[in-house]
């Protein structure tokens, strides 16, 4: 029934979004007389931020036409690579004249990021994704809005999740390094470890950012609610039915509605204070603020459904029964053992300020993983970084970015694919203090929690040949 009354309440405030938007024109175009009427722009900014508060928000685009490969622009087109009922497995292909630098485009390592399927979209990702594509070929995972897949197609399990990922990990090939951030770290070590188990291959790295592998750890808001209610309460509080004006009519569904609503009553000031600072900056005529606002929040309040079923088992196996860190998660007839991945290096990423997946949470892979070599397990913590901040907006393209480029760089030599054991001076992951490149440093042999250094240092290359991609 919820579902239902937001629906009518959207339908109904649709009109007067649109008439807010078409009156806040009418007071700002310079054509118009009534934007030379006492009180104008602060007129004209009151209409906007109603439009903004009252429109809907749809799935935006990743846009991202072209990015600088070694100083030469190349363009970059979407193209779906496997299309599956819940999924689309995304390509950006690059494109140019330039030989030299479609000869480096060629030599670079392949990328696969495994998106969060957890009330946004995948274009959540979209600075991730921009500035790999300047040093990788990228694949992402592009989740479908579960209110769009016919009922029909029947359920989507957490353990669809771990099979999706590995069919996506299939496709690209043993050349490819997965990377998660947030919900997917927890299926996608469980897809690793469970190939790994099959005698299969593994990527050759993996790399972590703010998931709850283990979400005992430094607890927040979030992971209370999910360990504090139970799993009926979840069941009949959260759960609703899709209602007849889209195609998935009748499936159960978590609504992005809700997510979203809870998201921003973790932070009300903060968002609160937002809003005032962009009706601020539309009054003064702050161009580059307010498109910065915008370009937020058109992000932010886009959300999609998650189906009901995949939710429901993610709330229970991962922060009620903690299934992965307790050996106790099971995957066709597979128990999850991430001790047996032996071949692919670890990265983990953590923000200080991350209020979603708490610390110590992601670096946990580390106890999980222990048939890796220690030489070849890494932990970065982020200073000042809250969870949006390890993956988008500065701290990701001047701090972490140039972490996980290194990293997956000396992955991808061939000396080191041939030298498993890391015979070579590992690259050490550190804090970094002005510059965010790190000494090498040799760790010790046996398996132990990754420390993280505090001082920065240039990082010693590894081997110069490249590999084929």
């Amino acid at each position: 029934m919820l579902y239902q009354l937001y629906e009518t309440q959207r339908a109904l405030m649709a009109p007067f979004s649109e008439f807010a938007s078409a009156s806040a024109k009418l007071y700002s175009h310079p054509l118009s007389p009534f934007t030379h009427t006492p009180m104008a722009q602060r007129v004209s900014a009151g209409l906007d931020l109603m439009h903004r508060l009252a429109k809907d928000y749809e799935k935006p685009p990743f846009d991202i036409k072209s990015v600088k490969v070694d100083g030469v622009d190349v363009a970059v087109q979407e193209q779906v690579a496997i299309e599956k009922p819940f999924c689309r497995l995304i390509r950006f292909k690059r494109f140019t004249d330039d030989s030299t630098a479609l000869e480096d485009m060629k030599n670079q390592p392949t990328v696969l990021v495994v998106a969060p399927l957890s009330g946004h979209h995948s274009t959540l990702l979209r600075d991730t994704v921009k500035a790999l594509l300047q040093d990788h070929k990228v694949f992402i995972t592009d989740w479908t809005d579960a209110r769009m897949v016919s009922a029909e197609v029947g359920p989507f399990h957490l353990n669809d999740y771990v099979n999706y990922v590995q069919e996506f990990i299939r496709h690209i090939g043993p050349e490819v390094n997965v990377i998660s951030v947030c919900q997917p770290t927890v299926p996608v070590l469980a897809a690793i470890s469970v190939a790994a188990t099959r005698g299969e291959f593994t990527p050759r790295t993996m790399t972590m950012m703010g998931g709850p592998i283990d979400a005992r750890k430094s607890p927040t808001a979030v992971n209370n609610l999910a360990m504090n209610k139970s799993y009926s309460w979840f069941e009949n509080n959260v759960i609703y039915r899709v209602p007849q004006n889209f195609p998935g009519a009748g499936r159960l569904v978590y609504p992005g509605f809700m997510q979203h609503t809870g998201f921003v009553a973790m932070n009300p000031d903060r968002h609160l204070s937002s809003h005032y600072d962009y009706f601020q900056d539309l009054i003064r005529g702050d161009d580059d603020s307010v498109e910065s606002h915008r370009q937020f929040y058109d992000e932010y309040n886009a959300v999609l459904d998650m189906p009901a079923e995949y939710y429901l088992e993610t709330i229970k196996a991962v922060f009620q029964d903690f299934a992965l860190v307790n050996g106790t998660w099971v995957v066709d007839g597979i128990t999850v053992n991430p001790a047996d991945i032996s071949t692919t290096a670890l990265l983990t990423v953590e923000g200080e300020l991350d209020d979603i997946s708490g610390s110590g949470q992601t670096k946990a892979a580390h106890e999980l993983c222990t048939g890796i070599p220690n030489g070849r397990q890494f932990h970065y913590d982020v200073e000042g970084a809250g969870h949006y901040g390890i993956f988008s907006g500065r701290r990701w393209r001047e701090l972490v970015y140039p972490q996980v480029r290194e990293f997956i760089k000396r992955y991808n030599e061939p000396a080191n694919v041939m030298n498993l054991k890391g015979a070579a001076a590992p690259v050490k992951l550190a804090q970094p203090t002005k510059a965010p490149a790190v000494k090498a440093a040799a760790l010790k042999k046996k398996a132990a929690p990754v420390k993280t250094a505090t001082k920065a240092a240039p990082v010693v290359p590894a081997a110069r040949k490249k590999a084929r991609a």
